[in-house]
């Protein structure tokens, strides 16, 4: 796979820590230098000033030490730059270090199953089990067959949202031990819960129920398959599948970091669930990959089968892609989280316009999603604004009931307390961020469009398409 990272003929300019490419830097550097100062929260209270903050000022906040961006603008790479540090030598992110792209992962697998589907190989609508000969989806409660189709826009019904990935000094199991859930796997078996095509549920695991059967209808290794049908067709010769990444190419890779901004010991885990997870990519190349999907490059699907990908199937998910908005102003989009890498790419289907950003700490989703507001900004893009959201003030009695330790399946839990005379939430270990109230059952945090609907203990966590129950426990 080493063969497939060899440098791109692009200008680049260095600039300290940060580096930029493009031929309209000149242009873009007044445009570049008022995005790196308007970040802003997803969310705003009615009535109280807006405001705004570097981003070197949110890394610092939120122990990222490491951010690359990649900018479309009418239909081409406009700008890319890399800002802070790769890993504790620090070396510099550059647009050509190397992220793991986490989730992200799943659209251009999609993206590569469907041309399988084009060739002949594999099916959108028939038992997804007539495509897995050396393993078996055992049958749903209800006896309704997987497909495809319902796999890859989370429909299916099967288990495992997400996986957390194997530390460099743990064993790494086979896929059909992941498909299973035997040891060594660190997490349960793939199997379908709910009947397939009532409802949607984000299911990683249904992606790798699809990445066996990519293995068995080709009898090619994943990372090859995705290599010859998306990879190289699209340009993405910074990007590979390949996991672990080969030695070689570690030292362009940025290191992963926790919520402190301390770096994991033994480096990048380890992702055998490749569909899911598992590709290792620069925003550049993601870059290539949302052109291709919005018309311009070399494509890989045809303009039918694009459509298809692009269609919602349930909760604004289509094939591998969040759908925002409707035609002819609506965008695809998915987000990425591993350990120590947190994503986000978002552009629209036929404006020509979009962003990608990745960063190499836990607390990188939020700082991703600031960034992206700001590039919406200014660009003055139709969506992607800050949202303004009414708030009251709750009783001491009910923010008493509300603390305490919630619990949501498969994906951990959340804390909600009172701080320093706030009601606080920590979303993720030690990553507390005042919670509002718009109503005693709907609360609200500003640093993303998430709400929590309470319904005594119990509730759900809602943000985008994402829809999940959640129970006290403690």
């Amino acid at each position: 796979m080493e063969a497939g990272f060899k440098s791109r003929a692009l200008a680049v300019c260095a600039l300290g820590s940060a580096v930029c490419m493009g031929s309209a830097w000149a242009q873009d550097a007044n445009e570049i230098a008022r995005i790196e100062r308007g970040l802003r929260s997803a969310v705003g209270i009615q009535g109280a000033k807006p405001d705004t903050r570097t981003l070197d000022a949110e890394m610092r906040r939120l122990h990222v030490p490491g951010v690359s961006v990649a900018v479309i603008r009418n239909g081409k790479l406009a700008w890319a730059k890399g800002y802070g540090v790769a890993g504790p030598n620090g070396a510099p992110v550059t647009p050509q270090t190397l992220f793991q792209a986490a989730s992200i992962s799943k659209p251009v697998t999609a993206m590569a199953a469907l041309k399988m589907v084009e060739t002949g190989q594999l099916d959108l609508d028939a038992d997804i089990n007539t495509a897995l000969s050396s393993w078996k989806l055992p049958p749903s409660p209800s006896k309704r067959p997987a497909t495809l189709r319902q796999l890859l826009s989370h429909t299916a019904g099967t288990t495992i949202s997400g996986f957390p990935g194997y530390a460099a000094s743990a064993q790494v199991p086979t896929l059909l031990q992941v498909l299973d859930g035997k040891a060594p796997a660190n997490t349960g078996p793939v199997r379908i819960e709910g009947a397939p095509g009532d409802a949607w549920n984000y299911s990683g695991g249904g992606y790798t129920v699809v990445q066996q059967a990519m293995i068995d209808r080709s009898g090619r290794p994943f990372d090859a398959v995705l290599e010859e049908t998306v990879l190289k067709p699209l340009g993405m010769l910074d990007s590979s599948f390949a996991q672990p990444l080969p030695a070689a190419l570690l030292a362009r890779a940025a290191v992963p970091h926790d919520a402190q901004g301390k770096p994991y010991t033994g480096g990048p885990y380890t992702y055998p669930e490749l569909a899911a997870a598992g590709l290792w990519t620069t925003p550049s190349d993601l870059a290539k990959f949302a052109l291709a999907i919005q018309g311009g490059g070399a494509p890989v699907l045809s303009t039918t089968m694009q459509q298809t990908m692009l269609r919602p199937v349930m909760n604004d998910y289509a094939l591998g892609l969040n759908i925002d908005g409707k035609a002819p102003r609506h965008a695809f989009a998915h987000g990425g989280s591993n350990m120590g890498y947190q994503n986000t790419m978002y552009a629209y289907v036929a404006k020509g316009d979009g962003v990608i950003v990745m960063t190499n700490g836990d607390a990188g989703g939020e700082l991703a999603q600031s960034v992206v507001r700001s590039v919406a900004s200014e660009y003055r893009w139709p969506t992607y604004q800050p949202k303004l959201r009414k708030a009251i003030t709750l009783p001491a009695a009910t923010r008493a009931k509300l603390a305490g330790r919630y619990e949501i399946k498969d994906l951990g839990d959340f804390e909600i307390a009172e701080r320093e005379g706030k009601l606080m939430v920590a979303l993720r270990d030690g990553q507390w961020e005042p919670l509002h109230a718009e109503s005693a059952r709907t609360l609200f945090v500003l640093s993303r469009e998430l709400e929590l609907r309470m319904d005594g203990g119990n509730g759900r966590l809602l943000s985008g398409s994402f829809d999940v129950a959640f129970k006290k426990v403690k």
